[in-house]
């Protein structure tokens, strides 16, 4: 059985500004204080993990010693089938030290050129650590495919250029409440709420 969160303040272990409003506006309900990595000055840890739950745990567990209060770490990014799931966890790194989405966005559409497969799924893998140790780990996920142009000044990362299966338009142009009812994060979100929350 999982860990009940009773806690008052949570830091999100994340210095992705984007991530960081997504994922204060999921847990607001709560009552909940959250504070950012960012803001507490922690550094950024190695993520070195091979898959998206491990590289979430590495944050979280980090956030969690480096601050002595529970923290919540968030490892997501975009899996292209027609390029074998990559850029997968590399997702950030397409972007480059500049965190340049468009230059990530504009990679992915140059190695998909000439093929038909557009096919895409975003993973989001929660890990919830407290200082004590403990964890708890969830994964959302959310299928669709990958347009061109990108269209749509919402969201963050790969969101303009990744529509979710049944909807015309994409992530980049919904309205964040909208996103947050669908989105691979909104999907791991569930799944912690159930566990810890309730």
């Amino acid at each position: 059985m999982a860990r009940h969160f009773n806690d008052k303040k949570l830091v999100i272990a994340s210095h992705n500004p984007g991530k960081v409003r997504e994922i204060a506006d999921l847990i607001s309900d709560f009552g909940v204080g959250v504070v950012s990595a960012s803001d507490l000055g922690l550094p950024e840890p190695i993520e070195d993990g091979t898959t998206f739950i491990a590289n979430a745990e590495i944050k979280a567990r980090a956030a969690a010693q480096g601050s002595g209060l529970p923290a919540l770490a968030d490892d997501s990014g975009l899996c292209v089938h027609a390029l074998g799931g990559d850029p997968g966890i590399y997702s950030a790194r397409w972007a480059g030290p500049d965190k340049d989405f468009d230059l990530a966005m504009r990679t992915i559409n140059e190695k998909l050129d000439g093929e038909t497969d557009r096919t895409a799924h975003f993973i989001a893998a929660l890990a919830l650590a407290w200082p004590d140790g403990d964890l708890e780990v969830f994964e959302g996920r959310v299928d669709g495919s990958l347009v061109w142009p990108p269209s749509g000044n919402q969201g963050f990362g790969y969101d303009p250029m990744f529509r979710p299966d049944g909807r015309e338009i994409t992530f980049g142009q919904f309205e964040p409440a909208e996103k947050h009812r669908i989105s691979h994060r909104a999907d791991a979100f569930r799944q912690l709420v159930t566990a810890c929350f309730q």
